[in-house]
């Protein structure tokens, strides 16, 4: 029989991980294991995304003002890529951003509690804000860095420490400028994250003041004239990060599963975030959201128990509840398992059925919360209005 410390087991295992997420990447990203954006928009859905018309398009194409997308092998057009998508709409004037008057909005997906997908919020609520044309910043305050391995990253191999906010809360920079990496997704940046952003909670704490909540508030501001929206997701804990992220924020969704272990920890969580943002506005002042809503997730409509605890929280936070669920779906998880989101792929893995399904979910999830950003910027209050929105 082998025998061997707790300590060598440990070794042991972390060998096989190790082994086995290069080899996961190299399944998923094959043959160069770069992760690029494959996803291809017919015509069609350009018209729906741009605004304009067959023909317009098509005009645009003819004058040389569009450059056609490309033919595939058989002879038919491959469909357009993001970033055509983006030119179109910088052609015909048709691409939403913020008033040069509007602040950006610095979102952040919180709740203490694991497991209530909030690295699914985030990643999806990126990619579909990005696909609608603003610019969008994620920035992964986690050291799970569940966010950073969705764009295509094996955290402690491919970023190194100094390439999180690490060094940054430790002042070594005045800007989070040098963080930022674009991603493959057209108009969406990210600073990731890994495990060793986890020293920056022990660091900040030995030498705890008022200024160690504001760090990344500091950061963001050097940034954020750059971006529309600015997505953070934090650590599912209360810890130096999370009241960072607290404090840097002008709104807040929290996702909640509809199960009574959830529920109640989200009390708790509301309960403890109440309790720290008191702490911190009587040293640092007031703190201003824009919104603050909660989101039903990993919701199973096919259970009555869960519909009894929605029907019970839409009662009891009397309309903080976004209108939309995010519902359980498989499609979710078989995108999750080759590293991708839902909005990245071409087709469906599950059928044609749970993919558009699913897709109609997460459209019907992240458009309540775009009319929510769009409404706190007065640039936006008379096209919302005229579309009946406001």
């Amino acid at each position: 029989m082998t025998m061997g410390t707790g300590l060598d087991k440990i070794n042991k295992l972390l060998e096989h991980t190790e082994r086995l997420r290069r080899s996961f990447r190299n399944f998923n990203f094959s043959p160069d294991n770069v992760k690029r954006d494959e996803r291809r928009y017919s015509l069609k859905e350009a018209q729906e995304l741009v605004g304009r018309s067959y023909q317009a398009i098509r005009d645009a194409e003819n004058d040389g003002r569009l450059c056609p997308p490309e033919i595939g092998a058989n002879g038919r057009r491959v469909g357009f890529t993001l970033s055509q998508i983006n030119k179109m709409r910088d052609i015909f004037g048709t691409r939403l951003h913020r008033g040069k008057n509007d602040d950006p909005v610095i979102l952040a997906i919180q709740n203490f509690k694991g497991g209530v997908s909030k690295s699914t919020v985030a990643c999806h609520l990126a990619e579909y804000l990005a696909k609608q044309g603003y610019s969008v910043l994620l920035i992964d305050c986690d050291s799970q860095a569940s966010s950073t391995t969705t764009f295509g990253y094996i955290p402690d191999d491919d970023i190194d420490e100094n390439e999180t906010l690490l060094p940054f809360f430790r002042e070594e920079a005045e800007t989070l400028a040098p963080y930022i990496r674009k991603t493959y997704w057209d108009s969406l940046d990210i600073i990731p994250s890994n495990l060793m952003l986890y020293q920056a909670e022990y660091e900040l704490a030995s030498n705890a003041s008022a200024g160690s909540f504001t760090l990344l508030k500091e950061g963001i501001e050097t940034i954020q004239d750059n971006y529309d929206v600015i997505i953070m997701d934090p650590a599912p804990a209360l810890g130096m990060i999370s009241l960072n992220v607290i404090y840097a924020a002008n709104a807040l969704i929290i996702p909640m599963p509809p199960a009574m272990y959830d529920f109640s920890s989200t009390i708790s969580f509301l309960t403890m975030l109440k309790s720290s943002m008191e702490s911190l506005e009587l040293h640092l002042g007031p703190i201003e959201y824009k919104f603050v809503k909660i989101l039903i997730s990993r919701y199973d409509e096919s259970k009555s128990a869960q519909q009894a605890l929605v029907d019970l929280a839409n009662d009891q936070f009397e309309g903080s509840v976004l209108a939309a669920k995010l519902r359980d779906s498989a499609e979710i998880a078989s995108a999750g398992n080759r590293q991708r989101t839902v909005y990245e792929l071409n087709g469906p893995i599950t059928s044609p059925k749970v993919h558009n399904r699913c897709l109609t979910i997460l459209d019907s999830v992240n458009k309540e919360v775009e009319l929510l950003i769009r409404r706190s910027w007065a640039s936006h209050s008379k096209s919302l209005r005229d579309a009946g929105l406001d």
